[in-house]
C-alpha cells in the first residue's frame, strides 16, 4: 500500500491532546510502533513542532527511518516581536535547534507557527537565509484566518501552507485560495480533520458549552448514514477528496487509529454524493465551533 498524500501529525506524541483524547499521550515504545507501521503503509511525510512538547526529541530517537521521511516542523509560537532586534539569527538558531533534536541534517519543510510571522520582514529572510543554506527545501506558514491564507499564497516566496480544513470548516471552499496556491506553485496541508477530535465525539462527552456542535453532529451523522459510512470515514475523506489539497495531515493515539485511517483512504469508497451534501449543509458553520481556541469552558 503506498500513498503519497497522507502526512502524519505528531502533537500527540509530544502533548495529551485532542478533546476526544481518552488514551493520553503514548509511550516512546507506541510513538515508534506507529512510526513504523507509517513507514509501512506508505507515509512519507511528517509534521511535527517545537511546540509540541517532546515530540521533536521523540522523533530524533527514532534514528535511521526518520531519514526516510520528509520532516516538516515549526518556528515557536509568539517567539519573536516586531521589535526583536535580530530576527534573522533567531529563526537560523530556532531552525538549527529543531535540526538538532530531530537529528537531522536538514527539514523539507519548516513553518511559521503564528500566522502574523510572516508580516515581518525579518523574520522571511530568515527563513529564505535557512533555505539558501540549505537547512530547509520549502518555507512556510499555519494559518487560521483566510486572510492570511489568501496573502500568504498570493506573496510567491511561501512553498508550504498548512491550513484548517474539514466538514465543518469550509471557508477556505468560498475564496480563491486554492487557486492563487496553484497558480503559484504552493504546496497546501490540510489538517484538522476531525477537529481535535469534536467530529468523532459521543454525544454524552461533548461538554455543555458546545452544545451547538450536538445539533450539527446530529445533521452530519444523519446525512453519513444515508451513504452507510462512518463518521471517520466521512470526515477524513471530506479533506482527502478535495483534489486541490495537496496533502492531509492527520494525527492519531494508537496503532489501530493509524491503521484504521490508512484503510478508509486506501478503500477507494465512492464519496462523491455524500461530500457533495455534505458540503451544502455544513457551508456556513460559526468559529466558535471550528476555532477549537474559542471553546470556552
Amino acid at each position: 500500500m503506498k500513498d503519497g498524500r497522507l502526512c502524519l501529525g505528531t502533537v500527540q506524541f509530544g502533548l495529551q491532546y485532542g478533546i476526544n483524547n481518552r488514551c493520553g499521550k503514548p509511550s516512546k515504545q507506541q510513538v515508534f510502533s506507529m512510526l513504523d507501521q507509517a513507514l509501512e503503509s506508505g507515509i512519507r511525510c511528517i509534521d511535527t513542532a517545537v511546540a509540541y512538547g517532546d515530540a521533536e526529541e521523540l522523533l530524533g530517537e527514532y534514528g535511521v527511518g526518520l531519514k526516510n521521511l520528509k520532516v516538516i516542523s515549526k518556528l515557536k509560537p509568539n517567539l519573536i516581536d516586531d521589535d526583536c532586534p535580530d530576527p534573522e539569527q533567531v529563526v537560523e538558531q530556532q531552525v538549527r535547534g529543531s535540526l538538532k533534536r530531530l537529528r537531522l541534517d536538514s527539514l523539507d519543510g519548516y513553518l511559521l507557527h503564528t500566522p502574523q510571522n510572516f508580516y515581518n520582514k525579518g523574520i522571511m529572510a530568515g527563513l529564505q537565509k535557512c533555505k539558501e543554506m540549505g537547512l530547509i527545501s520549502n518555507l512556510g506558514v499555519s494559518i487560521y484566518e483566510e486572510r492570511h491564507a489568501l496573502d500568504a499564497a498570493g506573496d510567491g516566496l511561501i512553498d508550504y501552507i498548512q491550513v484548517p480544513y474539514s466538514v465543518f470548516d469550509q471557508r477556505l471552499d468560498r475564496t480563491d485560495f486554492f487557486k492563487i496556491a496553484k497558480r503559484n506553485g504552493v504546496r497546501v496541508f490540510a489538517r484538522s480533520a476531525f477537529l481535535q477530535g469534536l467530529i468523532v465525539m459521543e454525544d454524552d462527552r461533548i461538554p455543555d458549552h458546545l452544545n451547538l456542535a450536538r445539533e450539527y453532529l446530529k445533521i452530519y451523522d444523519g446525512i453519513i448514514a444515508k451513504y452507510g459510512m462512518s463518521r471517520v470515514q466521512a470526515a477524513l475523506l471530506f479533506s482527502y477528496s478535495n483534489p486541490d489539497i495537496d496533502y492531509v495531515v492527520f494525527g492519531v493515539d494508537n496503532t489501530e487509529q493509524l491503521l484504521e485511517d490508512i484503510e478508509i483512504v486506501y478503500s477507494k469508497e465512492s464519496f462523491r454524493l455524500c461530500r457533495q451534501e455534505l458540503s451544502r449543509s455544513f457551508a456556513n458553520i460559526e468559529k466558535s465551533i471550528i476555532f477549537p481556541s474559542l471553546w470556552t469552558k
